[in-house]
């Protein structure tokens, strides 16, 4: 699949941050039978690796690595069935490394996408979007770039992705708030379908 092609799987893409509260066969089984299928762990706690491995065996289900920073966290996360790369910015090292992997790099600026644009890449991480300047913000860095398409995450909610979605530049978001700290996998699968159902602005 293509970077392209997975932002456009489901309106949000859950970001998790594993802290051993849920097996995550079952965490991934939940995601995707509530209709996200495609999830990214983020590489910050302990044995997020192994349990990206074992979410990535489930079927159905299209894991990324998040929070990558360099090549050596990149081959971990391929060697463990990663399907795709996010990372919070974006380095001419990381892009070489990831070349042939979609890859969604994090971008806040003009310069930022410039830079992807030099490395081949037309699809972005807009992060962190809420405290880079919101909305406002993301219309006035896709207007000179037509074509290129965004999945703003950071700081964005059940309440507010409606809006994020609603621009023609914004294929997905990225959410946080699915697995919440605390919630049971019930409470996650009924978040996750409301998210599943959230319309946007591509076909």
């Amino acid at each position: 699949m293509t970077i392209d092609q997975i932002m456009r799987i489901a309106p949000v893409i859950p970001v998790i941050v594993l802290d051993g509260a849920h097996d995550p066969a079952a965490l991934a089984a939940t995601l995707v039978e509530a209709g996200l299928p495609a999830i990214e762990v983020t590489l910050r706690t302990p044995g997020a690796v192994d349990a990206l491995a074992a979410m990535a065996e489930v079927p159905g289900a299209v894991v990324g690595a998040g929070t990558v920073l360099n090549d050596r966290q990149l081959d971990e996360a391929r060697s463990a069935g990663a399907k795709f790369i996010v990372s919070p910015g974006l380095t001419e090292p990381l892009a070489r490394a990831a070349e042939g992997m979609p890859f969604l790099p994090g971008v806040s600026s003009a310069g930022d996408i410039m830079r992807g644009l030099d490395l081949g890449l037309d699809r972005f991480k807009f992060f962190p979007a809420e405290a880079a300047g919101g909305i406002p913000l993301l219309k006035t860095l896709s207007a000179p770039f037509a074509g290129l398409r965004f999945c703003p995450t950071g700081g964005i909610t059940a309440a507010t992705a409606p809006d994020w979605l609603a621009l023609e530049a914004v294929s997905c978001v990225g959410g946080s708030w699915i697995v919440p700290k605390g919630a049971g996998l019930k409470r996650i699968a009924e978040l996750a379908r409301q998210a599943a159902a959230m319309s946007r602005s591509i076909n």
